[in-house]
């Protein structure tokens, strides 16, 4: 059966079974990953699944239950099952299905799927693992061994369909390519790794491209030390911003928010950040690693701009966590199969400006480049910050030498109003993506 029917289907027989409201969320995929270490095979994993996720709402209480078993028999109980474990649950006047005034209207093509996911067979997938790691391994004398290089590939199709009427589908892609070298001086190691990720697989960076570059990482890494403690300016790397953007997005999620768990709460229209930076979100982007043309609750998606200029201007919002804050839902609902629907980003970016990386640091005396956050000391509450980093040491406006064992701390709020740069680099690997930033001041704790 096709998906948007079988969660049309489930709808009807939800409310025929007693629920006044239900929608349905069905997926399939089917993927290949390989790995490879010293040119031996390591795994190969081939993984197909199919899930539906039913959420009925009986008065204002609500059940959610999934199965992996699409036979006729329990498709039938599905319904009958959610509608009784609903009746024992405790109501909620906040629950419910989005306004239908919200619903999407048009479901854009957004270029999400590519057809060569259906050609993927495992020689081919390992000769790209291959040829990634061997060109890291012949980069330099130093890289003398590999914790692996993979590569894989997944494709599918995800269903939503509501009692209000609404009923969509979408498929889409992802592949991905990363390898891990490490490198050896005098005794001492360091590893690194790089990667590669898109929709689509003629996008992806050439293997031997992505080996060499994660080669270059392991290797700027030897002969790292530590450095006296102070308060010193902090550049990010495009990765470690990324993480930056993380915390963000976190703190002005829905259901942080209606929890009071959110350095943030209650500052919109407010400067939370320097005028360098403006924040969007966009799930339209063609062939984004997080694009949809509708919400996980059939909410239309919107590019949304988040923080302009410094100033927050919205949250991120599903129809539960906007009725609890008196919003309305902003096309951010996301959910598994079992779970009820939350909120997050889809490509949630930091907008480039007009530095090159070089200037960034040509900006600076003596301060910190970082390239790699270590452990989760991150309050999101008061938004407290205390992390683990290591990178390079910049003295004289140039990068000079390898530093590591040091923690980098401060306050999140204070560490965006004082983001003095931002970079031209910015690029999609991931659903949330940054350039390069330097912050203005932040304590780095090192000998």
């Amino acid at each position: 059966m096709d998906l948007r029917d079988l969660a049309t289907e489930l709808v009807a027989r939800a409310c025929a079974a007693g629920a006044r409201a239900a929608d349905v969320l069905v997926g399939e995929s089917e993927g290949l990953s390989v790995t490879v270490r010293l040119d031996e095979v390591e795994k190969l994993k081939r993984a197909r699944q199919r899930r539906v996720g039913l959420r009925v709402f009986v008065g204002n209480s609500t059940a959610i239950v999934s199965t992996a078993d699409l036979s006729s028999g329990a498709l039938e109980a599905l319904p009958r099952d959610a509608c009784a474990l609903a009746r024992a649950t405790v109501a909620d006047p906040h629950a419910g299905l989005p306004d239908p005034a919200d619903l999407a209207r048009e479901q854009p093509d957004l270029d999400l799927y590519d057809a060569a996911i259906e050609q993927l067979e495992p020689p081919a997938a390992f000769a790209r693992a291959r040829e990634a790691e061997a060109a890291a391994l012949a980069s330099a004398a130093e890289i003398t061994n590999s914790e692996g290089a993979e590569f894989g590939g997944d494709g599918g199709q995800v269903a939503y369909a509501s009692s209000l009427g609404f009923a969509g589908a979408y498929s889409g892609t992802h592949w991905g390519l990363s390898v891990s070298p490490v490198a050896a001086r005098d005794g001492a190691m360091q590893r690194d790794s790089w990667y590669t990720a898109h929709r689509k697989l003629a996008a992806l960076d050439p293997p031997a491209e992505v080996g060499r570059e994660a080669a270059r990482r392991a290797l700027r890494r030897l002969g790292a030390r530590r450095v006296p403690t102070g308060e010193y300016p902090v550049v990010f790397d495009p990765q470690a911003a990324a993480s930056l953007l993380r915390h963000l997005a976190g703190a002005i999620a829905g259901p942080a928010l209606y929890r009071r768990a959110s350095f943030l709460l209650g500052r919109l229209g407010e400067a939370i950040a320097s005028p360098h930076v403006t924040v969007e979100d966009d799930p339209l982007r063609v062939a984004g690693p997080a694009s949809r043309p509708f919400d996980a609750e059939g909410v239309a998606s919107r590019r949304l701009v988040v923080v302009d200029g410094g100033v927050l201007q919205s949250y991120l919002l599903d129809a539960y966590s906007a009725r609890r804050l008196g919003l309305r839902p902003t096309g951010h609902a996301a959910r598994g199969f079992g779970d009820a629907p939350g909120a997050s980003p889809t490509n949630f970016f930091l907008v480039p400006g007009p530095h090159s990386p070089e200037a960034i640091i040509a900006s600076i005396g003596a301060g910190l480049y970082v390239t790699e956050l270590i452990g989760f000391g991150v309050n999101g509450v008061t938004g407290d910050y205390s992390r683990g980093a290591a990178g390079l040491w910049i003295e004289r406006g140039e990068l000079a030498y390898p530093v590591e064992e040091i923690t980098i701390a401060g306050n999140l709020l204070a560490m965006f109003r004082g983001i003095e740069m931002v970079g031209n680099d910015l690029v999609f690997r991931n659903a949330i993506a940054a350039p390069t930033v330097k912050v203005e001041r932040m304590t780095v704790a090192g000998a």
